[in-house]
């Protein structure tokens, strides 16, 4: 049966279903259209593909930015308070705790002003704010890296995603005015949308992975890597 602490571990991925993996679709096929489109003028042909599509991409594509990084916090907010809780940090270090409640604060503020600004320098300081800001907290206690496979890391792919979303939003207006920002746009966002269906191959084996909650005393007794358990 699942208690409070399993369903809210479940609003990582079912908002990952529900929200940010349609969007990738979306955002994906538009950019596409928006190629092809793109091509067929350039090579002075009749296009069927009407001119809304590229604006389409970017909205899409900024919601998707958003709809990324504020998962990711989400997917970081669960073990790190969980953590805090369990081991009562709050008791031995509290300056820890509301380090931690500030930085989630700023990284959600900077980023919204990353959305809000114009110039090419704020956009570069606050996306390196915005960054630093999940960097700093996907380093804190009782965040799963699996660090020693971090080739198949959901943590570290999402890291990477959510970093490419970010920089994708800051050079978004460098893309109209320059061909290689927006070769670079392109590369970057291929890179991204593989990194998204890795992310959705390692969320569904850490799913099978994790315990109930009323399981995990008996689970955490386990041997993993001789793949036993006690009678």
């Amino acid at each position: 049966m699942l208690d409070t602490p399993d369903l809210l571990r479940l609003l990582h991925p079912m908002l990952a279903v529900v929200v940010v993996l349609p969007l990738v679709g979306i955002a994906t096929y538009f950019a596409t259209q928006t190629r092809q489109r793109r091509l067929q003028l350039a090579d002075k042909d009749k296009t069927k593909i009407p001119p809304v599509v590229g604006q389409e991409h970017v909205k899409i594509g900024r919601w998707l930015a958003g709809a990324v990084v504020g998962l990711a916090l989400l997917g970081l907010a669960h073990p790190i308070f969980k953590n805090i809780i369990q081991n009562q940090v709050w008791a031995e270090q509290p300056f820890q705790v509301v380090f931690i409640g500030l930085m989630f604060g700023l990284t959600i503020a900077v980023l919204a002003l990353l959305y809000r600004a114009r110039s090419r320098v704020w956009r570069a300081i606050f996306a390196i704010l915005t960054g630093m800001g999940l960097v700093i907290l996907g380093s804190q206690d009782g965040v799963f890296r699996r660090t020693y496979e971090w080739y198949v890391s959901h943590y570290y792919f999402g890291m990477a995603a959510a970093l490419l979303m970010i920089f994708s939003l800051a050079i978004l207006p460098d893309i109209y005015r320059s061909l290689t920002w927006r070769r670079t746009h392109v590369v970057l966002n291929t890179v991204a949308v593989l990194l998204f269906i890795s992310q959705g191959i390692t969320g569904t084996r850490d799913l099978l992975e994790i315990p109930l909650h009323w399981q995990e005393p008996y689970i955490f007794q386990c041997d993993f890597a001789n793949q036993t358990c006690p009678d």
